[in-house]
């Protein structure tokens, strides 16, 4: 019985490097963050919405 070594090296071609179809990095500009925009509007919603039943319930 053969070794795993060579199960998988049999078939293999030399070069078994391949190039990347997705290759990574996106360029040289540093990735921009939205901010925290998103996070404060939330907030405000849902400190709005505790204000509007607190005025309406009690």
């Amino acid at each position: 019985m053969a070794g795993d070594g060579d199960f998988y090296t049999r078939d293999r071609p030399e070069d078994t490097g391949i190039e990347e179809d997705r290759p990574r990095g996106g360029g040289p500009d540093e990735p921009h963050s939205r901010g925290t925009w998103p996070v404060w509007s939330v907030v405000l919603l849902l400190l709005v919405v505790f204000v509007i039943l607190v005025v309406l319930l009690g």
